[in-house]
């Protein structure tokens, strides 16, 4: 039972770990774009949006997180991310000409029209599949609290020590 008591307290430790880390980031993000009244957040050269359209389908799907590494070095191929007018498009580069970028989202049958190096944000990094659907599920105020409850409870027994008999 020690063992077992042990090993949930070590996952336990690493769950609100995780907790805290993506806590602070949500906080850094709200400074950011709330406070500061910036269209995205810079978190350590990273910033991050989720996919609302199928322009990129079969590649990046609606309801994605995608990474994106904050920067203007760009290249053919690189799937990037711009911005035009109010708000942001993540299609990839087909070809550069001086400061001109040709952009098609991989579900487009079309090419974009060209945009200028200054209105790219960055190139994506990583691309997490389904976050959209996590984001709903976990900010619905009956999933929310049933996960704070869990949590307490678990950790309550965890760390419980029951007085000993003598």
């Amino acid at each position: 039972m020690k063992i077992l008591r042990n090993i949930l307290a070590i996952i336990l430790d690493i769950v609100i770990a995780i907790i805290t880390i993506l806590i602070i980031i949500a906080a850094i993000y709200v400074v950011q774009t709330k406070v500061q009244h910036k269209q995205n957040a810079n978190i350590f050269g990273y910033t991050a949006f989720e996919v609302v359209t199928g322009s990129m389908s079969g590649t990046i799907e609606i309801g994605d997180l995608v990474i994106v590494k904050i920067t203007d070095s760009v290249e053919p191929n690189d799937i990037i991310v711009y911005q035009e007018e109010d708000h942001f498009v993540t299609h990839r580069v087909l070809e550069i000409n001086g400061e001109n970028i040709v952009t098609k989202g991989d579900a487009n049958s079309s090419k974009d029209l060209p945009i200028s190096n200054k209105q790219v944000l960055g190139k994506v990094a990583i691309v997490i599949p389904k976050v959209g659907i996590w984001k709903k599920v976990l900010t619905t105020p009956s999933v929310l609290i049933a996960i704070i409850i869990t949590v307490i409870l678990i950790t309550a027994i965890v760390y419980y020590n029951p007085p000993k008999k003598e």
